[in-house]
């Protein structure tokens, strides 16, 4: 198959040469396995029948006092989806990627064209679609209001896919580099934010008259493109003929820049100079200066300590696995407490939950470094070396967590206005995280295993799945379990009405205690089985 033609071939040819690539991109991809085509034809079905749900939903509306809100809603969140789509799933489309294209002779202008038109193969299109005409048939009434309905639905799809493209165009060096799948690797929590938010929020309208209290924020959604094609249905439904007019011409003028952006995000691509060039290195150079980033190593200490907390940083931000435990941990760590603290079901007792997250990153601190560890273990010749390691590496997550603990336990006493149970709180959180850390760095050296890096959904090596499960799951029961003398001071405390700071200085030197008790526990068996530890992470 001709891949390109010549720059001054018809654009009509060079669409349908792309819309058969798209095609062949499709069902190629399809023969590469059953599994995959099972899964493609399975993820097809159900969508579609998501989709004609959602379509039967919306015709149903039609009428009904707040089909407009929803409507205006639904497609504004299918437009944000297409917008970050290209940033969380790069590798989803592999037409998304026009760096691909940058040796063909073409030029920009009909290449965006012929990149539009095949981008409507596809489930994604077809859904969107579907909602579109779902949400212009809820709103439209009258001759004129279907009439603007037949130009808002197709200007509605058109604008999502401009949107997805240009986002991926403008974007695609870092989405293609490391920083890019880090990106690719956090999407699974921003989903599983999402949910949370999603789920708050329809507890929330549940509980407060439904969809009529979203209509101020429809109001100002039905300005912004592509909802505003919707929102020019629905004027024109109700006789605003020149409101209609002009959300039908915004939507138009965001399809036209969205357009010129791609069009020169394209030329940018194909003409200036990347990282693999010798302007663009030389640029780099520039701008790196000898010891700059620096600074805030010289806060810690030398020898082994420094060194160790320095590189276990490093490994946080720079190691697309850590990175996501890290995210997870703090994101969750504060939206659990916070929002059962709004939702008026949340206590100060819930911050101990950032504490448990963050301390859960203590685990399995060798299987971490993957094969790398074999450089750590040459290093660690006596039961000192293994102490001091494992004292950096608590050393270099306390740097974050304690902190961080710290302000969510502030955060939930402010939202629940229970400042009286602040000291309580700081303490058992501060008692929690020592044990976690504690128990984390004794299953580090009693339960490693190895952590695949091929894969970013698997946490464990094949047949370490239950040897992973019992050092998390047990050493989260063990840690609730030392925290019991604080647990029970906590309850002596209310019954007995005494002072809640008792709970505060207990909860530190407690957490310290379990701190160091761990770290000694976990150096002695470190140091006398390393050879097992370094088998049982470096497993392939």
């Amino acid at each position: 198959m001709r891949a390109a033609h010549p720059a001054g071939a018809p654009a009509g040819t060079l669409t349908s040469t792309f819309v058969r690539i798209k095609l062949s991109l499709l069902r190629n991809g399809l023969r590469q396995s059953s599994g995959r085509t099972a899964m493609f034809v399975v993820s097809m079905v159900f969508a579609l029948l998501f989709a004609a749900g959602q379509l039967l939903g919306l015709v149903l509306l039609r009428g009904h006092a707040q089909a407009a809100t929803m409507a205006v809603l639904l497609t504004a969140v299918t437009a944000l989806g297409w917008a970050v789509m290209p940033l969380f799933f790069p590798s989803g489309d592999e037409t998304l990627d026009p760096s691909r294209l940058v040796m063909l002779p073409l030029r920009p202008g009909p290449l965006v064209r012929a990149l539009l038109v095949a981008s409507l193969v596809g489930i994604g299109p077809l859904f969107t679609l579907c909602l579109a005409v779902g949400a212009g048939i809820s709103v439209a009434h009258g001759a004129f209001a279907v009439a603007v309905a037949v130009v808002a639905v197709p200007l509605v799809l058109l604008v999502c896919l401009a949107l997805a493209r240009a986002v991926a165009a403008a974007n695609i060096r870092l989405l293609t580099s490391r920083k890019g799948r880090d990106l690719a690797l956090l999407s699974g929590l921003v989903v599983a934010i999402g949910i949370q938010v999603v789920n708050f929020g329809a507890q929330r309208l549940g509980q407060a008259g439904g969809l009529s209290r979203l209509e101020p924020v429809a109001d100002l959604v039905r300005w912004v493109p592509p909802a505003s094609a919707v929102g020019a249905v629905d004027a024109a439904s109700r006789g605003e003929y020149g409101t209609a007019v002009a959300q039908l011409l915004l939507s138009a003028g965001a399809l036209a820049g969205l357009l010129y952006w791609w069009q020169r995000s394209l030329t940018k691509l194909m003409t200036a100079p990347d990282g693999s060039t010798v302007a663009a290195a030389a640029r780099d150079a520039d701008r790196k200066r000898p010891g700059a980033g620096a600074g805030w190593a010289r806060l810690l200490p030398e020898g082994r300590t420094g060194a160790v907390v320095q590189r276990a940083l490093r490994y946080a931000w720079r190691d697309p696995k850590a990175k996501s435990g890290w995210v997870t941990a703090l994101a969750l760590g504060l939206i659990v407490p916070v929002f059962n603290a709004v939702q008026g079901t949340g206590s100060v007792y819930w911050a101990c939950f950032a504490a448990a997250m963050l301390g859960s990153l203590m685990y399995n601190q060798f299987g971490q470094d993957t094969s790398a560890f074999w450089i750590v273990a040459m290093t660690i010749s006596s039961r000192r070396d293994a102490y001091l390691e494992l004292r950096a590496r608590a050393l270099a997550l306390l740097l974050v967590t304690l902190p961080y603990a710290t302000l969510v336990v502030f955060v939930t006493v402010a939202v629940l206005d229970d400042w009286g149970a602040l000291p309580e709180g700081l303490g058992l959180s501060y008692g929690l995280l020592g044990a976690m850390l504690g128990v984390g760095a004794w299953a580090s050296a009693y339960l490693p295993y190895s952590i695949p890096q091929d894969s970013a959904y698997k946490n464990a090596a094949p047949g370490q799945g239950g040897l992973a499960w019992g050092s998390m799951m047990g050493g989260m029961l063990l840690a609730v379990v030392l925290c019991a003398p604080l647990i029970g001071a906590a309850v002596w405390v209310r019954v007995a009405s005494a002072s809640p700071w008792v709970l505060l200085p207990a909860g530190v030197v407690w957490g310290a205690l379990l701190v160091f008790a761990g770290l000694r526990v976990a150096a002695t068996r470190t140091h006398q089985r390393l050879p097992e530890i370094l088998t049982a992470v470096s497993k392939a």
